[in-house]
Parts: structure tokens; sequence; C-alpha cells
């Protein structure tokens, strides 16, 4: 019996919606990595992109525990001399939840074309709502 590699003709994409309401950032964060990256099916090949869509709403209203956020930095470099820009958790879940989002689940993905590909598949809304109800998207629950 031979090990079955998926191939991209066969897959099946199924789209799944999350309401992070009340949710913690990392637990949340770690399933949806898992399944925009494939992991959930049995047809699960390292090399090729089997994950599926995932819809992410209420992203303003995700929880982080302990002191994270005050404690919790975000760093980025313009590449000149003094350009280091620092944001903690707590700016950014006020100003762009989104972005708060995307940084955990980014940071969870392999860092390669394959990852990027998988990256684009997340969705990420502010609010309740979201403009993909012609997928009809199953519930997942984190």
């Amino acid at each position: 019996m031979s090990t079955q590699i998926a191939k991209k003709a066969e897959l099946q994409k199924n789209w799944y919606v999350v309401d992070l309401e009340g949710k913690i950032l990392g637990r949340a964060a770690t399933e949806i990595a898992r399944v925009l990256r494939g992991k959930h099916k049995p047809i699960f090949t390292p090399s090729v992109d089997t994950g599926d869509f995932v819809i992410v709403v209420n992203a303003d209203k995700v929880c982080l525990t302990g002191n994270k956020l005050s404690q919790k930095v975000y760093h980025r470099h313009s590449g000149y001399p003094g350009g280091l820009k620092s944001v903690t958790a707590a700016k950014l879940l006020e100003k762009q939840p989104d972005e708060l989002i995307r940084k955990a689940v980014k940071g969870m993905l392999p860092k390669n074309k394959l990852g990027r590909q998988m990256f684009r598949k997340l969705k990420i809304y502010c609010g309740g709502e979201h403009p993909h109800q012609a997928q009809q998207p199953k519930q997942l629950e984190v």
C-alpha cells in the first residue's frame, strides 16, 4: 500500500466562518491556521495547498489573556537608521483589530510561497457581517 499524494485537481475547498466574539486570540489562531493549512483533512499533503477558506467575523471582540494587552509589542523597521516602529497589542486591537489576527495566524503558517498562498484564503471582518454568503460557509467552532 502506498501513501496517497493529494492532487490539486481532486481537491474540494470548503468555506468556514469563525465568530471570535469572546474567544482567546492564540487558541483561535491555531485552529484557523490548521484549517487554512488543511491538517484537518485525511488527504493532507505538506507540499500541496489542501486547506479551506476561513471567514473571521467579530475580529474586534477577540480577547487576550493576562497582561498581553499592555505588554505584548509588535515591531517593524523601515530599514533606515532609527526606523524602528513599535505598537502595543491594545493599540493595535483598538485601531486595526483585523491586523492583530492576521499577524497571529501568519506566524503559524509556513514561511514560503505555499504559506503565502494559504494566507490568501483568510478573510477577516470586524463586524458580524461578511459578503461571502453565496459560498454557503459552515460554522467552525474554536
